[in-house]
C-alpha cells in the first residue's frame, strides 16, 4: 500500500485544506506529522489517520533573543522527524505550510522523499519561502503568487466537500423571527477585535439581523439576548454557512475561499499589520477588487462605516453572488491530487 504524509499547522487554516484531500487517498496509508497544537486536536477525530508528534519550532520575524535558539531547536526537530519518516517510508509528503511543516519538509528532502506543498495566501509566508527551496512543486490559491516562481503552480484552494452539505433549518429554527442571518467568524483562535465590536454594537445589529457569533476557543462572553447565538467553535460549520445571508470574518485564505465557493457576501476585517505580515490585508483587498467582499481594516473602523458596509452587502447580496459565480466550477482538489500523484514516483528514500 502506498503511504502519504501530510503536514501543516499552527492554525485551523493550515489543517482543513488538508482534510479536504483525505477522501482522494482512501487507498493510501495516511500519516500526519504535527505538533501538540490545534492540528493534533483536529486530526485526532480522523481515526484512519496516524498522527506523529514532533517538537514545535516557531519562526519569529522580529528581532528577539529567542531567535538564537531556533537553529538548534530546528535541528533537533529535523532529526526526530527523519526517524519518523524512515519508519513510515512514505511515497510523498504534502505540506500545507506553517512553522510546523518546516522540519518535516527539510527532513523529507534530506531522505529523498518528494514534497508537494501549498500556499494559501496572496503573498508567501516565511515558512513557505523556506519550504519552496526544498519542495518539488508548490500549489497556490492565487495566480499572482506564481509569478517569478517556476516551481509554483496555480491550483486554487483545497475545499472540503462537506461544506456544501449544510442544512440551514438546523440553525434557522433557533431564531424567533425571519430576519436575515449575520454569521460572525473570528477564526479557530478567535479575534478579539471583532468579538469586542460585535458585543459593543449588538443591540443595533439585532435590529437588522439574527446574529450567530463564533467567538473562538475561550472567548465566550456573558451576553444573553434573544436571536443572538454564540459558540466557541462549530464542528458543523456547514450548517452555519448554509443559513447565513452575510458573513463578517477575518481574511484568512481558507475561510474566504470557502465563503466564495458558497457564494456568501462577506465583510472582511483582516488581521492588522501590527499583529501580522499583512497577508490578510492583501487577501481582503483582492476580494474587494474582484467585488466579492467589502473590507474594513482595524485602523479604519468606525461604527458608521461598519453598518454602512453591512447594509450595502445586504442590499446587494444577489449582485455579489453573481460576481462570485464567474469563478466557475471549483476543481482545486483534483488539480492538487493530480500534482501529488505526478511526483510520488520520484521517491528515492535515502538511508542517511
Amino acid at each position: 500500500m502506498k503511504k502519504i504524509v501530510f503536514t501543516g499547522g499552527g492554525s485551523a487554516g493550515h489543517v482543513y485544506p488538508i482534510i479536504a484531500l483525505f477522501p482522494y487517498f482512501k487507498n493510501y496509508e495516511i500519516h500526519y506529522i504535527g505538533t501538540n497544537g490545534i492540528e493534533k486536536d483536529i486530526i485526532s477525530k480522523y481515526k484512519d489517520v496516524i498522527y506523529h508528534e514532533i517538537p514545535a519550532v516557531k519562526l519569529v520575524r522580529k528581532m528577539t533573543f529567542k531567535n538564537f535558539s531556533i537553529p538548534f531547536k530546528l535541528l533537533t526537530s529535523i532529526r526526530k522527524t527523519k526517524k519518523i519518516l524512515r519508519e513510515i517510508s512514505p511515497n510523498i509528503i504534502f505540506s500545507k505550510g506553517g512553522y510546523v511543516a518546516v522540519p518535516v519538509v527539510f527532513a523529507g528532502r534530506k531522505l529523498g522523499i518528494p514534497v508537494v506543498s501549498h500556499e494559501s495566501d496572496l503573498s508567501m509566508g516565511l515558512a513557505n519561502k523556506l519550504i519552496l527551496k526544498k519542495c518539488n512543486a508548490m500549489c497556490t490559491t492565487f495566480l499572482e503568487t506564481t509569478k517569478g516562481r517556476p516551481k509554483c503552480i496555480h491550483t486554487g484552494q483545497p475545499i472540503r466537500q462537506e461544506i456544501m452539505n449544510g442544512v440551514s433549518c438546523n440553525i434557522k429554527n433557533k431564531f424567533s423571527n425571519n430576519n436575515p442571518i449575520l454569521l460572525v467568524l473570528g477564526g479557530s483562535l478567535g479575534a478579539r477585535f471583532i468579538n469586542e465590536k460585535i458585543v459593543e454594537n449588538l443591540d443595533k445589529l439585532l435590529d437588522i439581523f439574527n446574529v450567530i457569533h463564533i467567538t473562538g476557543k475561550g472567548n465566550l462572553n456573558e451576553v444573553e439576548k434573544e436571536n443572538y447565538i454564540q459558540i466557541e467553535f462549530a464542528p458543523n460549520i456547514a450548517d452555519y454557512y448554509a443559513c447565513s445571508d452575510v458573513v463578517v470574518s477575518r481574511a484568512g485564505s481558507g475561510v474566504i475561499n470557502e465563503l466564495l465557493y458558497l457564494r456568501k457576501p462577506m465583510l472582511l476585517i483582516p488581521l492588522s499589520k501590527k499583529c501580522s505580515r499583512g497577508d490578510q490585508i492583501e487577501n481582503a483587498n483582492l476580494f474587494k477588487k474582484l467585488k466579492y467582499a467589502e473590507v474594513i481594516e482595524e485602523e479604519q473602523w468606525t461604527k458608521e462605516l461598519f453598518f454602512k458596509k453591512l447594509n450595502y452587502l445586504l442590499k446587494n447580496k444577489e449582485i455579489i453572488r453573481q460576481n462570485m459565480k464567474q469563478i466557475g466550477v471549483n476543481n482545486s482538489n483534483e488539480k492538487i491530487v493530480e500534482i501529488i500523484k505526478k511526483y510520488e514516483h520520484l521517491n528515492i528514500l535515502k538511508d542517511e
